[in-house]
């Protein structure tokens, strides 16, 4: 049979017809709802990064930090505190069943369940209206979520020592001390290095010893007699001429 001027092709309807790339509508098609990529809508995220960048270098500027002195590892009354997006956390080691013996909930199991919540909530609710009442699951663990983190946030800030913190992060100048003396030995013996710290600088709960132009025999009443009601009498275990040794040593320490 030769083609010719009568010759038909007739499809058949049983084969799908292979659909080719359907390119999607410009932009200009959807006045006021949408806009090109490059440049206008990168253009605004930069000049507001722009904007926020440079807020957070003058605040950085103006505020000084609150530096505090070198760690000493041998402060054992140490009172830490993290940075503000973590004092939810720290607060919450804080409750006996977080903490302790139950230090796993507080550290691995909550914060687990609050991640692994995060990460299902695409499942979790699967709706599409974007009224709240109408997504109740999701509405609500987003509620707890904020009132848990700013519950937590404000009771760490209310019950933390402050003026503790203050004093024993306080930048004290440096001095020389011989750590190899008798007198230090004398110092770290008799326990006075959880109180006063390593350097001598009030890391524990005593305070700093560095500066005070303390005298020889007023160190030895204390050493001996304590000072009510923060340090208890008989601190000191040694006879009268270590007792002698430790007070000049701490004597020659605390002078300005």
């Amino acid at each position: 049979m030769h083609r010719g001027k009568g010759m038909k092709f007739v499809g058949d309807s049983r084969v799908p017809q292979k659909k080719g790339f359907i390119p999607p509508k410009d932009y200009s098609e959807y006045p006021h709802k949408t806009e090109a990529f490059l440049p206008n809508f990168l253009l605004k995220e930069w000049m507001v990064g722009a904007v926020f960048l440079v807020g957070f270098l003058v605040m950085t500027i103006a505020e000084e930090p609150p530096l505090e002195k070198e760690a000493d590892p041998t402060a054992s009354g140490y009172i830490p505190l993290p940075d503000w997006y973590f004092l939810f956390l720290y607060q919450l080691l804080k409750y006996p069943y977080a903490s302790g013996d139950y230090k796993v909930i507080g550290t691995i199991l909550i914060p687990g369940l609050a991640f692994g919540a995060l990460l299902l909530a695409p499942w979790l609710d699967r709706g599409f209206d974007r009224r709240p009442l109408k997504r109740p699951v999701a509405t609500l663990a987003m509620l707890l979520a904020i009132v848990g983190v700013y519950y937590l946030t404000w009771e760490s800030g209310v019950t933390h020592n402050w003026k503790q913190a203050a004093q024993q992060g306080k930048i004290v100048e440096k001095v020389n001390i011989d750590k190899s003396s008798a007198g230090y030995k004398l110092f770290k013996e008799n326990n006075c290095v959880s109180c006063h710290g390593g350097n001598m600088q009030g890391d524990g709960p005593g305070p700093s010893l560095v500066g005070k132009n303390l005298k020889p025999d007023h160190v030895a009443d204390v050493a001996k007699n304590g000072v009510p009601p923060n340090m208890p009498a008989g601190v000191f275990k040694g006879t009268d001429k270590e007792l002698k040794q430790l007070a000049e040593f701490v004597s020659k320490v605390s002078k300005k």
